[in-house]
């Protein structure tokens, strides 16, 4: 016969059980802003242009560049955090936990400095 769950195992599983941790990036790159900067140190931008017939997103990789994993998925509208360029490709945050990943810049529009 088995025992229902108590309530502490239920609420340790839920909640105290670890994240799945993300993948780490290929190319890593720094988002740490000293409290004294005196410049910004990362910016904005918004996903736009996207074609709606295609993907339907653009794909965060792990590196700048299309051979990199990718890690994740953004879309028209969605807004990152940008850190800096490689070439055309954004070291970027993105999503409600704040990911770090690279994007390409041809579909990151109204960037703020």
């Amino acid at each position: 016969m088995t025992r229902p769950l108590s309530l502490f195992t239920l609420l340790s599983v839920l909640f105290l059980a670890p994240a799945a941790p993300a993948q780490p990036l290929d190319v890593p790159f720094d988002t740490y802003c000293p409290p004294d900067a005196q410049a910004a140190c990362f910016g904005a931008a918004t996903v736009m242009g996207l074609d709606p017939n295609g993907d339907g997103f653009l794909a965060v990789r792990t590196g700048p560049g299309s051979n990199y994993p990718m890690i994740g998925k953004i879309h028209n509208g969605d807004r990152v955090g940008t850190y800096g360029a490689r070439g055309p490709w954004y070291a970027i945050s993105f999503g409600p936990d704040d990911r770090l990943g690279w994007a390409h810049g041809n579909w990151l529009g109204n960037h703020i400095p």
